[in-house]
């Protein structure tokens, strides 16, 4: 696993970013933040040399699931900066978070935005059931143990028949 130092305040402030560009989107939930998450840090990790956030993301049924998620965003919604609204969509219960104040950007770099919207504007028509099956074929998904780390060297990884020639 990479050595990233995970930064506490810069999930926070991404996790708002990502709500608050989101919130016109319809097909935007809690699947589809998690999986924005996961593929900014590991896009930036693969194109940067290091992730933006540095959070831990565990193999899931669902796809790629960043540790700190629940606690973070049920911390935001405790200091009133984000509400989780639930959404029927089909049969099913969409849980939208809704940004209440703008994200701190003092912390990213501009060319870590640049790539956040990059992923915003290439993800925007897929819906979480679609960026969920998405991330199940990026080889740290295909590699991880179910509930473990994905390692962010996996990044570099574009099939995995090269994870076994790696291994």
């Amino acid at each position: 696993m990479s050595k990233a130092a995970y930064n506490p305040d810069k999930f926070r402030e991404l996790l708002l970013y990502l709500a608050e560009r989101s919130e016109s989107d319809p097909k935007f939930g809690e699947t589809k933040l998690n999986k924005l998450l996961f593929y900014a840090d590991f896009t930036a990790y693969r194109e940067l040399g290091k992730p933006i956030t540095g959070a831990r993301y565990h193999k899931l049924e669902w796809g790629p699931a960043a540790v700190p998620f629940v606690p973070i965003e049920r911390e935001l919604v405790q200091e009133g900066a984000l509400v989780v609204r639930g959404n029927l969509v089909g049969s099913k219960v969409q849980k939208k978070p809704i940004a209440l104040r703008g994200a701190n950007l003092s912390r990213f770099s501009g060319i870590e935005i640049a790539l956040v919207e990059q992923l915003l504007d290439e993800l925007r028509e897929y819906g979480g059931r679609q960026v969920s099956d998405l991330s199940h074929e990026t080889p740290g998904w295909q590699v991880a143990a179910y509930k473990e780390d994905i390692p962010y060297e996996t990044a570099f990884v574009e099939s995995i028949e090269l994870v076994g020639a790696l291994a």
